[in-house]
């Protein structure tokens, strides 16, 4: 009704007493597209001058429910004396790893000292490092960051050429909050100046730089604003890796919309004077395929909200908020601002009434070729594709602690160095809480099983004890995972009530969240796709056909990515979400492009057979589609600006996915499928039958 109300001059008299400033020069079809301007304005201003929203508090630190494991000895330790203290871990070494010198120790042991450190400083077998724990509260995460970058100034010049690294839980965290400080601007100017450049290079017009990029910045902000405020009421906390993929997704979501909706727009203008009936015309074309797409992407995110961890459920919120504005700027507020300007937005190439169409040209000759040798590219496209999808062969998954960060921070250069010289898990001890009559056989346990290096007693009450487990091997990697195990299965059979957690069961029982997740929710989406095409195009087999090449995409984007992550980037590992994240968006939108497409085809197809109306789509979506692909990969390699390995791989995932989905799946193998099985491809609907007077052997006119 909003678009009728747009382009339909007819409709325009109800709104006369409507007061805009110069309204009498203005025709009222642009009347009522500067007031659905000015409303959508209105909207994103009352979205950003909003209150800010008070961040809710992570229901355990991994985000992970109190059920967890790990989560409910987070939970006992808030019991027991000393639970609310943090600590830093200072490590004392040399730039070159050389001995420390008698003089270096005692510098070492004074500066402890200075820092309120009563215990004498630990000095490592080899002599290399030494070691000194300083104390923290734990309840106040800004005082933390404080205290570390304190300490960090303090420790900055040593005497003698000594070195001090702050390491431990709180430099971490510190770290880890870091890393975003100023990344969320940092990202979204190079994700605008990547959107502007592409946009000139596909439309070669300012007007249609400016515009959709306003329309698609103001979304996106809106969408940052809104989430805040919903993931507040909902209790879920949101974070720097939540806000960057959603900027992200919004950027490239908005972005291939306007592409298509503009692409549609400039193809009636050269059928149609009036250019806001052109604009109706337009609108009305891709509603369809828009909706679907969309539709479909916040139906699969909906899904993710069944995942474990709180980030992951945040991502969702965040983005099922951005794909809904991203279609409501797409149909309602861009067609207004373009409608505003008429056909002279495309200027300096204006398009007239009668000019011939110049986008099909490259993609027609394309569909020729496929047409001619459809067989003989289905086989090649499905082997190189195959041969892609074996790099998945030999893929590690899992991350250390000290390996999350792209750029090294202090506290993983002090990690490492502690690691050398004392027990690779001394930054991050494994805790055991249990009955305190079960004291004896805990102690007795934690002597036998192997990958444990030390034990440290700590608080106690009259009801529980616990204990700091030092392991031998890195937190978070498999070495301790498989310590872990063996700790948990040991220890419930002294009592059930022993619980392990800490740092390395922390990461242990996110790895196993995410497994479980992977195994539900991937099935879930192509469920639900599969649903979707079915509805979209009434057809079986089409839907089947096309859900295939969107697990091939993936596999194979997925299989490349590792290889270039192994061999060149030298990645030790891909982090347990990545998995789940990039094959949600891969799934998602690849169904976008294989809606624009089919839908089209699916159009034509009744006037010409389904040879020919997938051989005029993919003359007419070619374009644009390649466009918005090639957008939609350069926005998400953009995550590669954050420091975090874990976005710089879901980022590389997607692009690679995105490219091979545009330039190869749905350009080549899907018209090849098309080709091939004739009007079998809609089996069981026979669109090619609507239209009288058409042959279905030939998709010829009747004569």
């Amino acid at each position: 009704m909003i678009i009728k109300i747009l382009c339909n001059r007819d409709l325009a008299p109800r709104l006369r007493g409507v007061t805009v400033p110069g309204a009498k020069w203005i025709p009222r079809s642009r009347r009522v597209a500067f007031l659905l301007v000015l409303v959508g304005f209105a909207f994103a201003g009352a979205a950003l001058l909003a209150p800010a929203a008070e961040p809710a508090a992570p229901r355990s630190s991994t985000g992970l429910s109190t059920s967890a494991e790990s989560a409910e000895v987070e939970g006992l330790r808030q019991q027991l004396p000393g639970a609310d203290q943090s600590s830093a871990l200072i490590v004392f070494s040399r730039p070159d790893q050389t001995v420390l010198s008698p003089a270096d120790q005692a510098a070492a042991g004074d500066q402890a000292r200075m820092l309120g450190i009563e215990a004498p400083v630990q000095f490592s077998q080899n002599g290399k490092a030494g070691l000194a724990i300083l104390s923290l509260p734990a309840s106040d995460d800004d005082r933390i960051s404080r205290t570390v970058d304190q300490l960090r100034e303090d420790l900055d010049d040593l005497p003698g050429g000594l070195q001090a690294s702050v390491t431990g839980p709180a430099a971490f965290a510190t770290d880890l909050t870091r890393v975003f400080d100023g990344a969320d601007t940092r990202l979204i100017l190079v994700t605008a100046c990547v959107v502007a450049i592409l946009l000139l290079l596909t439309y070669r017009s300012p007007g249609l730089v400016l515009i959709p990029l306003l329309v698609v910045a103001l979304t996106e902000q809106v969408t940052t604003s809104l989430s805040e405020q919903v993931l507040s009421r909902l209790g879920i906390p949101g974070g720097g890796a939540v806000s960057g993929i959603v900027s992200v997704l919004v950027f490239g979501a908005a972005t291939d919309y306007a592409l298509l909706l503009i692409a549609r727009y400039r193809e009636t203008l050269r059928a149609e004077a009036d250019a806001p009936v052109a604009m109706r015309n337009a609108v009305r074309r891709v509603a369809e395929p828009i909706l679907a797409s969309g539709g479909t992407v916040i139906c699969a995110l909906a899904l993710l909200l069944l995942a474990s961890t709180e980030t992951l459920q945040g991502i969702a919120v965040g983005c099922i908020i951005g794909i809904a504005l991203a279609m409501l700027s797409g149909l309602v507020v861009l067609p207004a601002a373009l409608v505003l300007f008429g056909r002279r937005i495309f200027w300096p190439f204006v398009p007239r009434v009668g000019d011939p169409s110049t986008e099909g040209k490259v993609w027609g000759r394309l569909g020729g070729l496929v047409a001619r040798r459809s067989a003989t590219v289905l086989t090649l496209a499905t082997l190189l594709l195959a041969a892609l999808a074996m790099g998945t062969f030999g893929v590690r998954t899992g991350l250390a602690q000290n390996e999350q960060f792209r750029v090294e921070p202090e506290a993983v250069t002090g990690a490492k160095i502690l690691a050398e010289a004392f027990p690779a898990g001394a930054t991050d001890p494994v805790t055991v809480i249990g009955p305190v009559q079960k004291a004896e056989a805990v102690t007795k346990v934690l002597q036998q099983v192997d990958g444990i290096a030390q034990v440290r007693p700590g608080g106690r009450d009259g009801t529980f004890v616990e204990y700091d487990v030092i392991l031998s091997s890195e937190p978070g990697s498999e070495a301790s995972f498989t310590v872990v195990r063996d700790l948990r299965l040991q220890l419930d059979q002294v009592d059930n009530q022993v619980l392990v957690g800490g740092g390395p069961a922390e990461s242990l029982d996110v790895e196993e969240a995410n497994e479980r997740d992977r195994l539900l929710i991937m099935p879930l989406v192509l469920l639900l796709v599969g649903a979707v095409l079915v509805a979209v195009l009434r057809s079986v087999l089409a839907p089947i056909l096309l859900l295939l090449t969107v697990v091939a995409s993936f596999f194979a984007s997925f299989g490349a990515s590792w290889l270039l992550f192994d061999h060149v980037l030298g990645f030790p590992g891909l982090d347990g979400s990545v998995v789940l994240l990039s094959f949600l968006f891969l799934v998602a939108l690849g169904v976008d492009y294989n809606i624009f497409l089919s839908t089209r085809a699916l159009e034509e197809t009744p006037t010409g057979g389904t040879r020919n109306g997938m051989a005029k789509a993919l003359a007419v979506t070619g374009g644009v589609i390649t466009s918005a692909g090639l957008l939609l990969a350069a926005v998400f390699a953009v995550l590669g600006v954050l420091p975090l390995i874990t976005l710089t791989q879901v980022g590389i995932i997607v692009c690679v996915g995105v490219l091979l989905d545009t330039l190869l799946v749905r350009t080549v193998v899907v018209p090849a499928l098309a080709f091939l099985l004739g009007e079998r491809f809609w089996w069981p609907a026979r669109p090619h039958h609507e239209q009288a007077g058409y042959s279905p052997r030939t998709g010829k006119r009747a004569r």
